[in-house]
Formats: C-alpha cells, structure tokens, sequence
C-alpha cells in the first residue's frame, strides 16, 4: 500500500456534484440517486449552499414510516448536520472525521460553497487499491 495520508483531500475529491434543491419531492431525489447511481446527495437552497444531506439510509428511514414520496420534500428528510472538510484538509484528517461521525461521505467546502464530494470508496481506491 503506497497512500500518501498527507495528501490535501482536493486532490481526491469528486468535482462534478449532483445535488437536489431543498424544495424537491422525495420522489424526484429518488430519481436523482437512481439515475446517477448514487448512495448520496447534497441538499441546496435557493443560493446554492448546502442545507443537507440525503443519503440511502436516510431513505430508507424514510420508507419504513410508509410516507409518500410524493408529498415530503428534501429539507424535510435530509440530515441537517452536514459535516464538511476544507479542500485543503490531508486525507488523515478526512478519514479521522468520517470514521468519528459514523458517515461514508463528506462534503468538501471553501466559504461555504461546496466544492466537491469525497466518499470513503475514494479513500479505498486510493489508498488500498492502488
């Protein structure tokens, strides 16, 4: 294993970003995760910054209340408690914050406005399966 840990999390980190406004029917983030293959999503608002996250679990808490996907909205189901790094941050301390928080993704700002995505797939691409 050749992983640099040092290393600052911009180099890594997904840069195309897929998000869902606040304001979005349950049904249609469904649709967004599905059809981008994602386990995933920043929640936005109207300015484009992130109010939180929606990811599978999320839904799936969703679902075993047996709501309507078509009548609650993405601010309503989202973890409102995103937990970002700066781009600048080493991959030590990315994985430090994930493997405390319990998530499998984080969200990458400057100055409030996301920059990209990293998820702990990333983390094994480049540190275990290189």
């Amino acid at each position: 294993m050749d992983c640099n840990m040092d290393k600052p999390i911009s180099s890594l980190m997904q840069r195309n970003l897929t998000v869902v406004d606040i304001d979005d029917a349950i049904e249609k983030v469904e649709a967004v995760l599905n059809s981008s293959h994602l386990s995933y999503v920043p929640v936005v608002d109207s300015e484009g910054k992130c109010f939180g996250v929606i990811s599978a679990p999320d839904l799936m808490h969703f679902h075993r209340k047996g709501q309507n996907p078509k009548a609650r909205h993405a601010w309503e189901v989202c973890t409102h408690k995103v937990i970002e790094a700066s781009p600048d941050a080493s991959l030590n301390e990315v994985v430090e914050l994930m493997v405390n928080n319990h998530i499998h993704h984080l969200v990458i700002t400057d100055k409030q406005s996301m920059l990209g995505i990293v998820s702990s797939i990333d983390l094994i691409n480049e540190c275990v399966l290189k």
